[in-house]
């Protein structure tokens, strides 16, 4: 799992995997920030950090296709992992790469969308997961739910009701992937219920 400082869709998979609703080994939580450290300690399971910054994100990104080959991992998991990841990178890597985006794709792509969502005064708020390709936010979308705002919500109410939305999405995502109902073709998916 890749995650950066906002931690509610790690804790959600932590603990859905815990109560044997996620039938995966997680061997690894990598990060960009050590925000995430102690959700790694209380599920015991292995935390590394790969501080990034524009000029060093090609050797940061060479240290975690490394280190996820060494793990033998199979699917990579963006739990709010808030860096784009590069083409290289993702034909490097070997492995399915799943990203939550904190918008009903393809409106809000990139940066702030739930304040763009609050500006242009949308009466529904959404979240995507989708396979991570080198076009930003444009992978196959695996799942996506959406969720009722009003004219008296605030950007804060919508980034609330969002991480929850979030997690749920996610997790649907993650799950369906694992149970192999995910069929890819092109630029879309074929979901089995």
């Amino acid at each position: 799992m890749l995650v950066s400082k906002q931690d509610h869709c790690l804790a959600d998979l932590l603990q859905r995997h815990r109560r044997d609703e996620l039938h995966i080994d997680i061997p690894v939580i990598i990060s960009n920030h050590d925000t995430c450290a102690s959700w790694a300690e209380l599920f015991k399971i292995p935390f590394t950090v790969y501080p990034v910054t524009k000029e060093t994100k090609p050797q940061q990104e060479q240290q975690l296709v490394a280190l996820l080959k060494e793990h033998r991992v199979e699917l990579v998991v963006m739990a709010r992992y808030m860096q784009i990841l590069s083409a290289g990178f993702l034909a490097q890597v070997g492995c399915p790469v799943i990203n939550i985006h904190h918008s009903f794709l393809p409106a809000f792509i990139g940066a702030n969308p739930y304040r763009q969502a609050y500006e242009r005064g949308v009466k529904i708020i959404g979240a995507t997961a989708h396979y991570a390709t080198q076009d930003l936010d444009e992978g196959p979308i695996i799942e996506q739910d959406v969720i009722r705002v009003g004219h008296r919500d605030t950007v804060e109410d919508l980034v609330r009701k969002g991480r929850d939305l979030e997690e749920i999405v996610l997790a649907r995502a993650v799950r369906r992937h694992i149970e192999r109902r995910v069929l890819v073709y092109g630029k879309k998916t074929v979901v089995f219920d």
